[in-house]
Parts: structure tokens; C-alpha cells; sequence
């Protein structure tokens, strides 16, 4: 059963547990540097199921990822009320060949982006964080805070995946 945007949203938000979403943002190459360091391009390659996204796709998603919400944000800062376009990942995936992607250059163009998103959310006044705000195509209204909630805990979400995967133990088999 696919999620809906509600839950989506929910899901996401809930692995922030209280943490300061722009010291997320600011710390998650760094924290994927470590995770990947030492690791094969091979071992980054292996998915962990035939549904499921390799090391190597999931850097590619979050370097693609990072391009369409410092867009979204800097459409929201520019011109308030501006709809944004939900996007389909696994199409993404397709047609973008994640899979073939280089894992540490999808991590340096993350690592570039973020650093330019994060200085600018920086500089962005508080009180333009809850006026501006776009029309997401399935979530409605979202505000910059939201938006930088979301990313944050997209970060989170995806570390985590990365961890289980590079862990010795390997990724949490689901339960028959």
C-alpha cells in the first residue's frame, strides 16, 4: 500500500525528533562522507533487494533531491504562493540512471548545493520563513519552515537506509 502525502509528511517529520532542521541540513554531507568513506563502489552498488535503492541511488536521489527543494524554496522566497510540482523518485531513478551514477560525485554536487541552500536560509529574515510559503501539487501550503522540516528529515530518512545497508549485519530483513 503506498503512503499518501499525509503520511509521507508524518513519516518524514517524525525523524526529526526535536532537532534543529538547518544544523540537519548543514551536517548531512558530512555525515554521508563518513558513512560511504572506505566503502567499494561495488559494495555501494549492491541493492539490498530488487525494490529496494542502493547506497549508490540513494546519493544520486538526495544530490537530485537537493537541486529540486533549493528551487522550491528560492520560487516560495521569490514569489510567495507559487505552485510547486511534486516529483516521481522512481522515474527520477529511471531515467536519470541512478544506479550508474558515481557515488562520490553525486556527494560532492549534494555537498556543493546544500552549502549554498544553507547560507541562504541563513541570511533569510525568521519572519520570512513563515510568510512565504508555495502550493505543493499534493501536499497543499507549505511555508519555508516546512519545506526545511521536510528536507531535514529526508536526510535523516535516508541516512538511516544508508546505515542499515553499510552496517555488517546488513539491511533489517521484513518478517514473514
Amino acid at each position: 500500500m503506498q503512503e499518501t502525502p499525509q503520511q509521507y509528511t508524518e513519516r518524514i517529520l517524525g525523524y526529526l525528533e526535536g532537532r534543529d532542521p538547518l544544523a540537519v541540513l548543514g551536517t548531512t554531507p558530512g555525515q554521508l562522507a563518513a558513512l560511504i568513506d572506505g566503502v567499494s563502489k561495488q559494495r555501494l552498488a549492491q541493492r539490498p533487494a530488487p525494490d529496494k535503492w542502493s547506497v549508490t541511488e540513494i546519493l544520486a536521489h538526495l544530490a537530485d533531491s537537493e537541486l529540486v527543494y533549493g528551487v522550491r524554496i528560492r520560487f516560495i522566497i521569490a514569489a510567495s504562493g507559487s505552485p510547486i510540482q511534486a516529483t516521481d523518485q522512481d522515474e527520477w531513478s529511471r531515467m536519470f540512471e541512478y544506479a550508474k551514477q558515481d557515488p562520490e560525485h553525486s556527494l560532492e554536487a549534494l555537498r556543493v548545493a546544500r552549502g549554498q541552500l544553507v547560507r541562504l536560509l541563513k541570511r533569510l529574515p525568521r519572519d520570512r520563513w513563515e510568510s512565504c510559503y508555495g502550493i505543493h501539487s499534493e501536499r497543499g501550503r507549505e511555508t519555508v519552515t516546512r519545506v526545511v522540516e521536510l528536507l531535514a528529515g529526508h536526510d535523516l530518512n535516508h541516512m538511516k537506509q544508508i546505515r542499515e545497508q553499510l552496517s555488517p549485519a546488513g539491511p533489517p530483513r521484513a518478517r514473514s
